[in-house]
């Protein structure tokens, strides 16, 4: 059995988090371009939920908000593991769906990408060993019904802290 990042690492304790219901794929997508404009490179952004809950589509819109090229195919990486993109700054679209074995995940050299002027988004971020990462954004998708999710982000760490209370500000605002 895998660990997870999001519930094993014990240092990081956090009570900032901000959930907002998405009533269509646009909408999810709009969530992700509102993030994506917030972002400044550095980050990594980690992202869970059942199979077809809106994760591709939510990175969709956070690849228009880093500015990437609206000729870009942006698409889940579960076969390629990870996609690069150029825009205001990289972002490096990570999937880890398929990673069976640490010796996989050590073959993907994360690392190079973590610790990157770039943005970090994971899918299936839970297959992530907690060791690797210290502070991160975490965006969870939940199905509230046929066609709306629920997306919750948790920050974990003082940067991600200030990321989910500009998102919370800009739905009070």
């Amino acid at each position: 059995m895998r660990t997870n990042p999001i519930t094993q690492n014990s240092k990081l304790k956090t009570k900032n988090f901000f959930s907002v219901v998405s009533r269509s794929a646009a909408e999810t997508r709009k969530w992700g371009t509102k993030l994506g404009q917030l972002l400044k490179g550095g980050e990594v952004i980690g992202l869970t939920g059942e199979l077809g809950s809106g994760k591709t589509c939510f990175v969709r819109g956070l690849a228009e908000g880093l500015e990437v090229s609206r000729e870009a195919w942006i698409r889940s990486p579960s076969f390629t593991l990870i996609n690069e993109y150029e825009g205001r700054v990289p972002i490096y679209h990570i999937d880890l769906y398929r990673i069976g074995s640490s010796k996989e995940m050590e073959e993907l050299n994360l690392r190079e990408y973590l610790f990157s002027d770039g943005v970090s988004v994971i899918e299936w971020f839970e297959h992530l060993s907690p060791e690797e990462i210290d502070e991160y954004l975490h965006v969870r998708f939940a199905y509230a019904d046929a066609h709306r999710r629920r997306l919750t982000f948790t920050a974990y760490g003082n940067r991600y802290d200030e990321i989910v209370r500009s998102l919370r500000e800009r739905v009070q605002g």
